[in-house]
């Protein structure tokens, strides 16, 4: 008999934290949720820029193997989460317009959700730990 495969609620996610520990704890939590079908795992800002600029301009099959929602953390070497959105923006503005945004972050500080809630995207910001209850009203 065949296994019933699990209704995902996005196809592909993406995670961006420079810390691979959070990284793989995040990638559990969205698995066992079945939040994700497929998670796209990066640890630098560019690299994940990088990649996503690879798949917009690799061909017509990429468009539905790009991330429908971006995990991004906000305190990362060389290029902070804010600058990584601030790039995507300028590179990648046709596709923002079909992906979520959300701030994963340990940051306590109210200036990063004031700057949050300023750049004109829709962007949800939760504070570290990812849990289940967060995926769930994703």
């Amino acid at each position: 008999m065949k296994r019933k495969e699990p209704k995902y609620k996005y196809k592909y996610a993406m995670l961006l934290d420079d810390n691979e520990l959070d990284n793989f704890i995040n990638q559990k939590i969205i698995e066992a949720n079945h939040f994700a079908n497929k998670i796209y795992v990066n640890t630098g800002s560019k690299s994940a820029l990088e990649f996503l600029n690879n798949l917009s301009i690799s061909s017509t099959e990429a468009i539905d193997i790009f991330p429908e929602i971006i995990f991004v953390d906000l305190n990362m070497p060389m290029m902070d989460g804010f600058q990584f959105i601030e790039n995507l923006k300028d590179k990648l503005p046709q596709k923002l317009k079909l992906l979520k945004l959300v701030i994963l972050t340990s940051s306590v500080n109210p200036e990063d959700k004031k700057k949050a809630s300023e750049i004109e995207l829709d962007i949800t910001f939760l504070n570290k730990p990812l849990t289940q209850e967060m995926l769930e009203k994703l």
